[in-house]
């Protein structure tokens, strides 16, 4: 389906759309399926919101896929999990490279598969050079722990001499990020009717606008996201300063 021309029209679009991928075993339960059944039609929209995010010419799509509170759910969704990662790996990686899509992953790697660690640095490697859209997956990802990793790389730098503790501000703590290199996002998307950030991007969504949508991840289509993006445009956007 094509996206509605108003907020095609519409500039500037927002550099980073970030989305909290929420509601997959609730789509399933409602329609008396196994949990697994609502995370492969997640997979479907996760389809969707990239070639949305391409077409709209959205800059950085940002993906909750799995929290490192995520291990807790049972053994066998996380295998399940797990599988679907592969398979979208093994399946979309081709296309997604035909299109420009640069692919990177945030999140800590240690406890993930050996098989999927492969997989995560051939596709980085593979897309590195892309100049679309860049997709970031956050696996294994969380926003608390982030900040502990950069506060002790930090602690590090002072004690070996080579960072001054009056020289720590928020452009050292930034660097020491995961997503150093990447615009914090513009707009932040929660799934399901629930709304909270749930430990994603913390400190990178101090400023962003978020927009809590009631329909359930695998129902999330192009049209939804480019609502979700003409809502951020109704904001205004003023960075703690009064309105102009």
């Amino acid at each position: 389906m094509q996206i509605p021309s108003p907020v095609i029209d519409r500039q500037p679009l927002p550099t980073h759309v970030a989305i909290i991928m929420d509601g997959n075993g609730r789509w399933a339960q409602a329609r008396g399926l196994p949990r697994s059944a609502g995370h492969h039609r997640g997979a479907e929209a996760v389809r969707r919101a990239v070639e949305g995010a391409r077409e709209l010419g959205v800059g950085y799509l940002t993906l909750y896929a799995f929290s490192s509170e995520n291990w807790k759910r049972p053994a066998a969704e996380v295998d399940d999990l797990m599988g679907l990662l592969r398979l979208y790996l093994r399946r979309e990686l081709a296309e997604l490279d035909r299109n420009e899509v640069r692919v990177r992953f945030i999140g800590e790697r240690r406890r993930l598969p050996e098989d999927i660690v492969q997989l995560i640095d051939e596709a980085e490697a593979l897309t590195e050079r892309n100049r679309g859209l860049t997709l970031v997956i956050a696996l294994n990802y969380g926003s608390q722990l982030e900040i502990v990793r950069a506060a002790q790389a930090l602690a590090c730098e002072v004690a070996r001499g080579s960072l001054l503790p009056e020289d720590i501000d928020e452009t050292a703590f930034r660097k020491r990020l995961q997503t150093a290199d990447i615009p914090d996002p513009d707009v932040l998307i929660r799934t399901s009717g629930e709304q909270r950030l749930s430990n994603f991007l913390l400190w990178q969504a101090a400023y962003a606008e978020l927009v809590f949508l009631d329909i359930l991840w695998p129902d999330f289509g192009k049209a939804d996201l480019a609502g979700a993006i003409d809502e951020f445009h109704r904001r205004e956007r003023r960075y703690g300063a009064v309105s102009s």
